[in-house]
C-alpha cells in the first residue's frame, strides 16, 4: 500500500510537470527534425489523447506475459543488478524537458514501481542505464539549456533504483550517448565509460563521483556505443567504443579499442557493414514511416566460457542494399579486438531475406554464460507489414547460430502510431535495450499497442502459465481440492519451474493448508508439463478467498503469479459462485480533479476488466481493457490533459458487473 501510494504521487507530480512543460517549453527544432545527423525528439509533439491505464500491470495473453509498467515516451535503456537477478532498473524518455526520461524499478523481478526522479533540469533524453560490480545502477541523460544538449548528466542509485540522489555532469557533445561499467572486477573494476556524439570518451575511476575525459574521436553520426570485455586472464581489460561516421546511407563503423583501463586507444578497424534500412523519407531510414536508424550495437563475452573476449556487433540492413528494400538483423564477431570481423550472420529466420521487415535490433552478452541475446521488431506476423511484434533469439556457439526466433511481446502493434506523434517520418523512438542475469534476460521496448506510448518489459527466455480451475467452491469443515499449475508451452525456457502459494486473507478461524502432491513436490522439471496444487479446509470461516500461485525460475526469473478464486462454503455444490461476492467501483479521487486522477476497483474472480470514460453527450473518450484479471483489489490512472472543463463518467464491466460514477474535471 506504502508502493501503491507513493508510485500515485510521483506519478501525478510528474504528470503535472510533464504537461506544463510540454505545452511551455518543448523541444522544437523543425529543422533538425530534416537532419539526419541528429537523432533527439526535434519537433512539436502533438498533446497526447486522454489515456486509461494500470501502472505496473500485466498483460496476460496466451498464458505468457507482458508488463505495462507507465506511459512515457519512445526509448528506454535497461541494466540488471549483477548482485541481484531480480533488480532491474530502466528509463524511458518522457513527455518533459524538466525530466528528460522517466525512471523505474524492480526488486523481485516482478513488480515494476516509478523510481523517486533525480533532482535535475533542462533535459533532453535519450536515457540509458548501466550497473557496476557492486550493485549500484548509473542513469545517463542528456542535458542542454537552449536550442541543442551539450552533455549529459549521471545519476547514481545504490539502492536498487528506488532513489537517485548523486548527480553530476560526465558527457560533452550535442547528441546520442552511451554509457558501460566494468561489473567483473581485475585492475579496472567498477570503472565507468561514457561517450557522446560527436566525440568524446569520459571515464569515472571514482564510482561516478567524476568524469574525466581519456580521449575523443570523429562521430558526425549518432549511435557511438561503449561497451566492456576481457583482456586474455585480465577481467575488465578491453574497453571498446564504436563510432558512426560517413553519410548516413553509407556509413562506416569505427572500432577503437583501450586495453589500459581508458588511458590509451587505438583505432583497430573501420569497417563498411552499415547501408539502408527501409525506405529514406525526409533523408532519414524508416520503417512504415517510424523513423531508424542503422546503430552499431555492440556488446563483449565476459564470461569464462569458450567465446571468452569475443566482440559482438549487431546491425540493421535492407536486403538488397537498396532505398526501399526491406531490413533484416545480422551478426558478426571480433576475436581479435575489433581488429577483423567474420562474415555476417542473418538473425532473423524468415524464409526469404525481402518478404518482412527486421528492424530496431539490441543485443546483450550473459556475463555468466556467455550467452549471446538479440532483440528487434519484426512484421512476419502482419501480411501487410504495417504492424510488428519484439522478436528475439539466442546464441549459445559464440554468434555461429542462433536458435529459433521467439516473440517477446505477446501483441502486435501498429509500426506508424498517427495517435502518438506527428512528422514524417514519425520520431517513435531510435533504441531500445535488454539485461541477462546469468539465466535469462530483461527486455524493455516501446509498445503502440493501445495507439499510445507504452513502457513494456517481458522476459526472455519465457514459458507460460495457466491455472485450472480458476474458481472452485470447496467444503469449509472438510474439503480438498487441487488445482493444477499448467506450463502449456514454451519459449526456448529449458530450466525448471519452482512453485509456491499463499492464500489471503487469513481465515477468521480453521486453516487453509497448501501441498504439492505431485512426484516432483512443488518443483516442475519437464516442460511443458504441470503439477497439482492442493488445499485441504479444515473448519474455516466461510468466505472468499484468493489463492496466489507463483511459478519461477532458480535464480527467481522469470517469475509470473496467477490468482485462483476459493470461496469455502458449508456445503460442497457450486452455485452461483460469482454472485457470493459484490464487485465495486469506488469514486474517482481526486474529485474534482486537474488533469489526473485515479479509480480504484475491485473484482471478485478472474475476469475481463473494461473500463471507458465518457463526456456527456455519450462518446467515448478513453478505455481500458485487460483480459482475465485477477481478483482483488486494482487501479487505473486517468489521464485527461487534452480535454476541457466539464463532467465525464466512467464505467466498468467486469464478470457480468456493470457500474457507472460520475467525475468532474476542472482546469
Amino acid at each position: 500500500m506504502k508502493h501503491s501510494l507513493k508510485n500515485f504521487i510521483q506519478y501525478c507530480l510528474f504528470l503535472v510537470i510533464a504537461v506544463i512543460a510540454f505545452l511551455t517549453i518543448e523541444q522544437t527544432n523543425s529543422i533538425g527534425q530534416q537532419d539526419p545527423n541528429r537523432d533527439y525528439p526535434v519537433y512539436i509533439r502533438p498533446v497526447l489523447a486522454p489515456s486509461l491505464y494500470s501502472p505496473g500491470a500485466v498483460v496476460t495473453i496466451d498464458d505468457y506475459d507482458n508488463w505495462q509498467i507507465g506511459t512515457d515516451f519512445a526509448e528506454v535503456g535497461l541494466a540488471g543488478n549483477p548482485l541481484n537477478p531480480t533488480n532491474f532498473s530502466a528509463a524511458w524518455n518522457n513527455l518533459s524537458t524538466a525530466y528528460g526520461a522517466y525512471l523505474y524499478y524492480t526488486l523481485n523481478g516482478i513488480d515494476w514501481f516509478a523510481s523517486s526522479q533525480p533532482v535535475w533540469t533542462s533535459m533532453w533524453g535519450d536515457p540509458v542505464v548501466t550497473s557496476d560490480g557492486l550493485g549500484n545502477f548509473y542513469f545517463d541523460n542528456m542535458y542542454g539549456v537552449g536550442s541543442s544538449p551539450t552533455n549529459t548528466k549521471v545519476a547514481k542509485s545504490t539502492n536498487g533504483g528506488q532513489t537517485w540522489p548523486s548527480v553530476v555532469t560526465a558527457g560533452t557533445g550535442n547528441d546520442k550517448n552511451w554509457i558501460a561499467a566494468v561489473q567483473t572486477g581485475g585492475p579496472y573494476a567498477n570503472y565507468i565509460f561514457q561517450v557522446m556524439t560527436p566525440g568524446n570518451i569520459k571515464r569515472s575511476t571514482d564510482l561516478g563521483a567524476t568524469f574525466t575525459q581519456v580521449a575523443s574521436y570523429s562521430n558526425t553520426l549518432p549511435g557511438a556505443m561503449v561497451c566492456i570485455g576481457p583482456n586474455g586472464a585480465t577481467n575488465g581489460g578491453a574497453v571498446y567504443v564504436v563510432t558512426h561516421t560517413g553519410s548516413s546511407t553509407a556509413a562506416t563503423y569505427n572500432f577503437y579499442c583501450s586495453t589500459d583501463g581508458g588511458t590509451t586507444w587505438v583505432l583497430k578497424s573501420s569497417q563498411y557493414f552499415a547501408g539502408y534500412i527501409g525506405t529514406q523519407v525526409s533523408s532519414r531510414h524508416s520503417v512504415q514511416n517510424m523513423r531508424t536508424r542503422p546503430y552499431p550495437f555492440i556488446i563483449a563475452d565476459n564470461s569464462n566460457g569458450p567465446y571468452r573476449g569475443r566482440l559482438y556487433l549487431t546491425y540493421a540492413r535492407n536486403t538488397p542494399n537498396l532505398n526501399g528494400s526491406k531490413p533484416d538483423i545480422f551478426s558478426r564477431y571480433s576475436t581479435d579486438f575489433g581488429t577483423t570481423w567474420s562474415d555476417s550472420t542473418r538473425v532473423n529466420d524468415d524464409p526469404g531475406t525481402n518478404n518482412n521487415n527486421q528492424w530496431f535490433p539490441s543485443t546483450w552478452c550473459d556475463i555468466n554464460t556467455g550467452k549471446l541475446y538479440i532483440k528487434w521488431l519484426d512484421t512476419r506476423d502482419c501480411p501487410t507489414s504495417d504492424s510488428c511484434m519484439v522478436y528475439g533469439t539466442v546464441s549459445t556457439d559464440g554468434g555461429v547460430t542462433f536458435a529459433v526466433n521467439q516473440k517477446i511481446s505477446n501483441k502486435k502493434f501498429r509500426i506508424n502510431c498517427t495517435s502518438c506523434n506527428g512528422g514524417s517520418p514519425a520520431y517513435l523512438g531510435d533504441y531500445d535495450y535488454l539485461a541477462s542475469n546469468g539465466k535469462v534476460a530483461m527486455v524493455a521496448w516501446t509498445d503502440f499497442r493501445n495507439n499510445s506510448f507504452g513502457n513494456y518489459v517481458g522476459y526472455f527466455p519465457d514459458f507460460a502459465m495457466r491455472m485450472n480451475p480458476t474458481s472452485e467452491t470447496i467444503n469449509s469443515a472438510n474439503g480438498v481440492k487441487d488445482f493444477s499449475m499448467i506450463v502449456p508451452s514454451v519459449k526456448l525456457y529449458t530450466d525448471t519451474v519452482i512453485v509456491s502459494a499463499v492464500i489471503t486473507p487469513t481465515p477468521g478461524s480453521g486453516t487453509l493448508v497448501i501441498t504439492y502432491p505431485s512426484p516432483g513436490g512443488n518443483i516442475l522439471t519437464s516442460l511443458p508439463g504441470q503439477l497439482s496444487v492442493r488445499v485441504t479446509a479444515a473448519n474455516v470461516t466461510p468466505g472468499t478467498y484468493t489463492m496466489t500461485v507463483t511459478a519461477k525460475g532458480p535464480n527467481g526469473t522469470p517469475v509470473h503469479q496467477r490468482a485462483v478464486t476459493i470461496i469455502t462454503s458449508t456445503t460442497s455444490s457450486v452455485t452461483n459462485e460469482g454472485e457470493a461476492i459484490t464487485y465495486k467501483l469506488e469514486q474517482n479521487y481526486p474529485n474534482p480533479f486537474n488533469p489526473v486522477t485515479k479509480i480504484n476497483y475491485s473484482i471478485a474472480k478472474i475476469s475481463d476488466v473494461k473500463i471507458s470514460v465518457y463526456n456527456t453527450l455519450g462518446k467515448e473518450v478513453a478505455s481500458f481493457e485487460n483480459q482475465k484479471q485477477s481478483p482483488g483489489n486494482h487501479f487505473i490512472i486517468f489521464n485527461a490533459n487534452s480535454l476541457s472543463t466539464g463532467i465525464y463518467y466512467y464505467k466498468i464491466q467486469a464478470g457480468g458487473f456493470t457500474d457507472v460514477k460520475k467525475m468532474m474535471l476542472v482546469k
